[in-house]
Formats: structure tokens, C-alpha cells, sequence
């Protein structure tokens, strides 16, 4: 409690209030890093959208747009990109920027001794994994800036969704001078220098975080506003406190009980998010080694109950992995629409197939345990699921909690048997979603000779069509295997005061202050 207070007494001391110029957003938690090589939550993505800038930024249609390369060209082969700089552009302590702070920062990104969390977004570059993984070096890497003006990326295959990657914060240029010289110059209001639309002025850590217009962007005519001012709480509801008495603007994720008051109070709105949350089954623990006990368990849950009841928000209930939001450029239709539900609720259907998979009143299921990171929600939504399995199937449900890092550790290395996940859209393309289940480290510990031959063509196929084919193909075979448990399609609530206009959500959950401004 001495906490929160001190928290809200800081904020009222720290921002003018009543200056109708400096836009008020509560950020959710405090950033580790702002390194764009090193940062991987979303709050962190959020605050880097005000300070870096990639080759290209993603528009309100989440499609991607010329930023600091204000124009290209790409090879007939489609794996080589030229990409012009704008001419005259600076950091926002005044350095010159180029293309060469493109290349160091991506390099950067893919060397072995930097454990960069974001290297394997950069894997579509020409031996950027190799790289990586210590087998090519710094040079083999296909990223060159041919001059201060020109950047050279030549691709391992056609990357069909490249541009939007590029506005991805691993793409993000870094000033190489201020990171050798200032180990943790990302975790410093004092040391971090960017080239997006603002600057920090002052960061108090798990406190706030101050900006200022950067004037040397080389948009700055488009940034109307001269100051904002973020305090920070993981608290939801010392976030809402802070809008609903006048400290802040601004606030994502509030109170679950506090919603549909929120709502009819016109105070509660939903921005996109292209993600899935979902269960995850373990493909080598009992029972669920048998594809028709996974995809039993997955056919009794009553989605929109636990949409309705339980999780609010907007959430659509999920029956696929990929979600709404994505189109396919050959057809102009939206991927989910296309692919339809791949799974249904029907509780005749699972019993017949776990009787199928040998287990009945005679031979009843081994008891299952559901893994969790604490928080409430995900403690709600597993109770929910508890509740149903034991009641269509009579089978034992345990829940167990862990701290999330433990969490994270015990789902990637397979100690669990059914584990709560989720995915957030790294980029706006379905074979973002697909890729999950490709990788030799998968949290189901699934390993599938025709599902990666299936993600292959998916990323060397330049044919549109057909490319989409092999998604959808992929994702069929993600159900045919009963890998997921897919619950709701993920959105972003937020409680908004009305007075911030011109800002805008992008489909990866980020918010867009660049042309913000408030009024009163």
C-alpha cells in the first residue's frame, strides 16, 4: 500500500496535470531494457515505438510504411532488398545516423556473445542463424551498407513478409558509439539515444518515464506533441485510479470487475491484438502421448462461457490457433475466415474418442495436472477448465502454480503435462503463429518430420496461393495432432479519458503516440 501511495504522490509531482500539451500513459511495468536487440515484453515494445524507428513503421492498417529508408528495390529472386536512408537524419543526441548504424545493430543482434533475446527475427537474413548459432561469422551476414545512404539485405529465401519484420524493435538501428561506451545505456534516461518521434527526458525507475519531442526526427513536423509524461504500475488497479482521478489518460488491461461498470460508463475500450491464448499439451507425458486425449480434452470447453464469465475484455473465443486480423493478399479474405473453426465442442465426440484411446469407466484416465504462472486470471481460467474436465471425463485435476520465470523454464523444458500459453503476434503474417510448433525446442515437445516440411514451403514459396495453402495445410495438421487447446483470441482493453486523439493501436498490442496530441 506505502507503495501504490508513494507511486501516485510521485506522479502528481512529476507531470503538469492541468498542461493540456503532455499526453498521460500508465504503462503496465517497469522496462528491464530498452535495447531493441534485448527486449522482449510488450510494454518495453511499447515505449521503444516512441524512441527507435525502423527501415519501415507500421500504419493504422498494420501494414508497413517507408521510415528511415524512404524507398527500395527488391531483386527479381526476391531475396535481395536495397534500401535508401532518408538524407540527413540524426539521433536524437544530435549524432548521424546511417545505414551503417543498421548494419552494427543487426549484427549486433545475431552475435552469439550479445544473448540477444530477438535474434531469431532476424534469422530470414542470409546467414544471420548461422551466425548466431557460431557457425559464420560477422561478415557472412547478408547486411552490408554499401554507403552512408544505402543498405544491402540479402535474404536466405523470398521473405514475403520482410517489410513488416523491419518494423519489428529487432530491426531497430543503435548507436554504436553510446553502446560501447555505456554497457547499460539502455536502462538509463541519461545514456538512451534513439531515432523515433520522442526522447526520454528523465526515467525514475518503477516511477515513471518523461519524454520530449526529439527534434531531430526526421519527421518532427508530424509530432504534435511537446511532452508526455508515463507514470508506471504493474497495479491494475492503481493504473485505473490514476485515469478515473484525473493523474493520467491512459491505462490497458483494467480490473476484470471493474469492466462492464467501465463499459457503460464509456470509459472501456478494445484495440487490437494479434494473438491466442491457449493450452498447451505436453506430447510426451501420459495421457496425453494419445493425439485422441488431447483432442478430447480440447472438445468439452465451453469458450465463451469462460469468455463471458471469467476473462471479459472483448476476447473472442478460439476454434484455431491462428486469429482474426490477417489477410490473404492472393484473395483479399481474412485467413481465419478461410480456415474455418478446427475444432468443436462435443462432449459425445471426446468420450468416444478417449474410449477409443482405451479409457472408460473401467480404465479411468491417470490424474492431470494444469501449470500456470500466478496471476489471477490465469488461476480463473484454470479452475474453469478444472471444473469441466472432471465433470465430462470424471478425471482427477490438480492446478499448480509457479513464478513466472520457473514457469517458463518448466513449459520449454517439458515438465508439465498441460500448461497455459499464449502468443503474441511477432509480425502480421499466420507464419508467425505456425512457426511455433516447427522449432526443435517447442513447449509440446513436438517433433514432426511433414509439419517442418509444410513450414519450409510455407517460407521459401513465393506464390501466394499456394503459400496460404500450406498454412492452412500446417494449421490442420496442428488439430489433426491435437497439439493446442485454443480458448480465446486475445484483444487489448484499455480505459481511455477521451482526451488523447490521433493515436492508434497496431495489430502487434503497441500502442502509436507519434501524431498523438490531448485536448481538454
Amino acid at each position: 500500500m506505502a507503495s501504490t501511495l508513494l507511486l501516485v504522490a510521485g506522479c502528481g509531482q512529476q507531470q503538469s496535470s492541468k498542461d493540456s500539451k503532455v499526453i498521460r500513459y500508465v504503462l503496465e511495468q517497469e522496462p528491464s531494457t530498452l535495447d531493441p536487440a534485448k527486449s522482449q515484453t510488450l510494454p518495453e515494445s511499447t515505449v521503444q515505438l516512441q524512441l527507435f524507428e525502423g527501415l519501415t513503421r507500421l500504419d493504422e492498417q498494420g501494414e508497413p510504411q517507408p521510415a528511415a529508408a524512404m524507398s527500395w528495390e527488391l531483386s527479381p529472386d526476391g531475396t535481395v532488398y536495397t534500401f535508401h536512408m532518408r538524407p540527413h537524419m540524426k539521433w536524437s543526441n544530435g549524432d548521424v545516423l546511417t545505414a551503417q548504424d543498421f548494419e552494427y545493430a543487426w549484427k549486433r543482434a545475431l552475435d552469439p556473445n550479445e544473448d540477444a533475446g530477438t535474434s531469431y527475427m532476424l534469422y530470414p537474413i542470409k546467414n544471420g542463424e548461422a551466425y548466431n548459432s557460431g557457425e559464420a561469422k560477422a561478415d557472412d551476414v547478408g547486411v552490408k551498407a554499401v554507403d552512408d545512404s544505402t543498405l544491402v539485405v540479402t535474404l536466405e529465401q523470398p521473405t514475403p513478409y520482410f517489410l513488416k519484420l523491419l518494423a519489428f524493435h529487432a530491426f531497430y538501428p543503435v548507436n554504436e558509439q553510446v553502446a560501447k561506451t555505456h554497457q547499460y545505456w539502455a536502462s538509463k534516461g541519461e545514456t538512451i539515444v534513439g531515432n523515433g518521434p520522442y526522447k526520454v527526458t528523465e526515467w525514475r525507475h518503477n516511477g515513471y518515464i518523461n519524454f520530449a519531442k526529439n527534434e531531430n526526427y526526421w519527421d518532427a513536423n508530424s509530432v504534435v506533441t511537446d511532452v508526455m509524461n508515463w507514470p508506471i504500475s504493474e497495479s491494475q488497479s492503481t493504473r485505473l485510479t490514476l485515469v478515473e482521478g484525473g493523474e493520467a489518460d491512459m491505462m490497458v488491461e483494467p480490473p476484470v470487475p471493474d469492466q462492464h461498470r467501465l463499459e457503460k460508463e464509456g470509459l472501456l475500450q478494445i484495440g487490437p491484438m494479434l494473438g491466442t491464448y491457449y493450452y498447451v499439451f505436453n506430447v510426451t507425458a501420459e495421457p496425453f502421448t494419445d493425439a485422441r486425449v488431447r483432442k478430447a480434452f480440447a472438445m468439452v470447453i465451453d469458450r465463451k462461457a469462460i469468455v463471458d464469465n471469467v476473462v471479459h475484455g472483448g476476447k473472442i473465443p478460439a476454434f484455431a490457433f491462428v486469429p482474426p486480423g490477417m489477410l490473404n493478399p492472393a484473395t483479399g479474405k481474412d485467413f481465419r475466415a478461410e480456415g474455418g473453426p478446427l475444432v468443436t465442442e462435443n462432449l459425445e465426440a471426446a468420450k468416444a474418442l478417449l474410449k477409443e484411446a482405451g479409457y472408460d469407466e473401467h480404465h479411468p484416465l491417470p490424474q492431470v495436472s494444469i501449470l500456470y504462472n500466478t496471476n489471477e486470471m490465469h488461476k480463473a481460467i484454470a479452475e474453469a477448465v478444472q471444473a469441466t474436465w472432471a465433470k465430462a471425463f470424471g478425471v482427477n485435476v490438480s492446478l499448480q502454480n509457479q513464478e513466472s520465470k520457473v514457469f517458463l523454464a518448466s513449459r520449454e523444458e517439458g515438465r508439465y503435462q498441460v500448461a497455459r500459453a499464449s502468443w503474441i503476434a511477432d509480425f502480421g503474417d499466420p507464419q508467425n503463429f505456425l512457426e511455433v510448433f516447427s522449432a526443435s525446442d517447442n513447449d509440446a515437445q513436438f517433433h514432426n518430420d511433414a509439419y517442418n516440411d509444410l513450414i519450409n514451403k510455407v517460407r521459401s514459396t513465393q506464390d501466394g496461393s499456394l503459400r496460404n495453402q500450406y498454412m492452412h495445410d500446417a494449421e490442420q495438421m496442428m488439430f489433426d495432432e491435437g497439439l493446442v487447446m485454443p480458448i480465446y483470441y486475445t484483444t487489448q482493453p484499455y480505459v481511455s479519458n477521451g482526451k488523447i486523439k490521433d493515436f492508434y493501436w497496431t495489430a502487434l498490442g503497441l500502442i502509436d503516440f507519434k501524431k498523438a496530441y490531448r485536448v481538454e
